[in-house]
């Protein structure tokens, strides 16, 4: 079975691109469906058994490997093609080299690589990314490496996807709409605070996702599982979410189609 490591900030994260990634392959893949998908490939972390690792565990996962005798290659810092990496573009690299050691090992069988990551206003860390991915991306075993950076963060991606289901939700979005002099889910880019106290709570993106779904993680994750596709990427043009629907298309559909 083909494996698709997946490096993400938190579970939440993980649930919200691998879902999205699922429903892009089985609507584009005629002959795919969700249960034929379980036998193709699983989600996992860099660690055995794990369905998903997090970026500020890669250091330590990178000392137990090699404390279990993989000899992994030491990363400088800079690239022969990039220079100086920016921001992420260290541990990116870390976690290529390691998975790169899997695959000539015959360890596992990884095919690709996911890097879900919110910006937190923050560009440099999609720039270090990619500036990494340029770097890898010819080497051999071949790997397909997709980058998700969610501007400024995960919520905003599933603020992308929020349709109001009753009478009740819409009077919620109205009032967040009048006090913002913006729809929250056409415009999520434009939610830059971090702050829960007001007056600027109501700019919070996790704020307004909490308010719209009555913090219910079910109805959170009806945004990204029930919305269409379509529109999800027609919302999703400044918040990353487009580009990363695209990436998996480009870059992980063709993995699934060999």
């Amino acid at each position: 079975m083909l494996e698709f490591v997946v490096i993400v900030e938190s579970s939440a994260d993980a649930q919200t691109a691998t879902k999205l990634a699922e429903r892009v392959l089985v609507e584009e893949i005629d002959w795919l469906d969700s249960e034929l998908a379980q036998s193709l490939f699983r989600w996992s972390g860099l660690e055995v058994g794990t369905e998903h690792s997090c970026w500020k565990d890669i250091k330590d996962i990178i000392q137990s490997a090699k404390k279990s005798g993989l000899r992994i290659p030491k990363f400088l810092g800079h690239s022969k093609k990039s220079g100086v990496l920016k921001a992420d573009g260290a541990a990116t690299m870390k976690i290529l080299n390691l998975i790169s050691l899997y695959q000539l090992k015959n360890i596992r069988q990884v095919r690709a690589v996911l890097l879900i990551r919110d910006l937190d206003n923050q560009p440099e860390r999609r720039v270090g990314i990619k500036q990494a991915r340029a770097e890898y991306i010819d080497r051999q075993p071949t790997l397909e490496i997709i980058v998700g950076t969610a501007n400024r963060m995960r919520e905003a991606w599933v603020l992308n996807g929020f349709i109001p289901f009753n009478q009740g939700e819409e009077k919620i979005l109205e009032n967040i709409k009048n006090q913002l002099n913006f729809d929250p889910c056409e415009e999520s880019h434009r939610l830059r605070s971090n702050s829960r106290e007001e007056p600027e709570r109501i700019r919070n993106p996790k704020v307004v996702l909490e308010e719209l779904t009555d913090s219910k993680k079910s109805r959170e994750q009806q945004c990204w599982e029930k919305t269409s596709l379509e529109l999800l990427q027609q919302r999703g043009t400044d918040t990353g979410l487009t580009a990363y629907l695209q990436e998996i298309e480009q870059r992980l559909m063709p993995v699934i189609r060999e």
